[in-house]
């Protein structure tokens, strides 16, 4: 049987999780809508920060959806910020 015990790494990765899926919740409950740049930005730091933890134990597969959802989530803020000019 093997051990398990969370690291720092693993802390980033549960901070980066709690963003994304409070991001979400509140989008569902109408507290956050799609359009503000606080959800984009929002999604940008789950990805940045669940991107940090897979540089300690790296799943390649994942890693791509985290430099994806980075990606799509700068996209959507630069384009928050353009629509509030």
């Amino acid at each position: 049987m093997t051990s398990w015990q969370l690291g720092g790494p693993d802390l980033v990765g549960f901070a980066g999780v709690a963003v994304l899926l409070g991001t979400y919740g509140s989008l569902q409950l109408g507290l956050l809508k799609a359009e503000a740049p606080a959800y984009s930005a929002a999604n940008a730091l789950a990805a940045v920060l669940i991107g940090l933890s897979l540089l300690y134990r790296f799943n390649a597969a994942s890693m791509v959806i985290e430099i994806f959802w980075f990606a799509i989530s700068i996209v959507g803020l630069v384009r928050a910020l353009r629509r509030r000019r």
